[in-house]
């Protein structure tokens, strides 16, 4: 595929000046406007304009949730991109802004390592389990780094991201509790500031 829409951005931005010559990671995400790309949300379906040609009816799948969305708010671009032997078309929605509330209140939370969230309300999430993961995995990567064979490079590739998803999960839980009894009171939040 062409990259020329990624190049047009890279110019636009300021990134690029004078006669530079633009690389691009074998698996960038490719950007789709409107023009290259249509959707047939009822069919679950996309027709995507590429230097082959136009390819039509390639299914996608998607819970009816993420339907309605899509049918209601898609807006812009959608970008195409491959990672792990799948393929992943990932597109941009305008959704309209929640009504701000005035909160009754506030709680203060503190980030850390320690404690990935202390809030000022004495409840702390610590951060042991997740450093006991983040030492085991790197047990391992050591260990299979070592060993250097063809299935030791196998396993390590299939666990490349297994760790960052996990701390992702991590802090989206307790991120997701903390909203969630701000929401039940009726508090906001109030974050550390970390300039400096």
């Amino acid at each position: 595929m062409e990259r020329t829409a990624a190049a047009c951005e890279a110019v636009e931005s300021g990134h690029v000046r004078g006669k530079v010559v633009l690389t691009f990671r074998a698996d960038a995400a490719q950007p789709f406007d409107d023009r290259c790309l249509s959707w047939q949300i009822d069919a679950r379906t996309v027709s995507i304009w590429s230097v082959a040609g136009r390819l039509k009816n390639l299914r996608f799948t998607a819970s009816a949730e993420q339907l309605k969305t899509l049918s209601a708010h898609r807006k812009g671009e959608s970008d195409l991109l491959y990672r792990d032997g799948m393929w992943f078309l990932i597109a941009t929605c305008d959704l309209p802004d929640r009504p701000v509330r005035v909160p009754d209140g506030f709680v203060g939370v503190d980030l850390g390592i320690v404690n990935i969230a202390a809030t000022s309300d004495g409840i702390r999430r610590s951060g042991k389990a997740l450093n006991a993961v983040r030492h085991r995995h790197r047990e391992l990567r050591r260990r299979l780094q070592a060993k250097g064979t063809k299935s030791a490079k196998r396993l390590l590739k299939l666990r490349r991201r297994k760790e960052a998803r996990f701390a992702a999960d991590t802090n989206h839980v307790i991120a997701k509790q903390i909203v969630t009894e701000a929401e039940r009171t009726g508090q906001g939040i109030a974050l550390e500031d970390l300039q400096g």
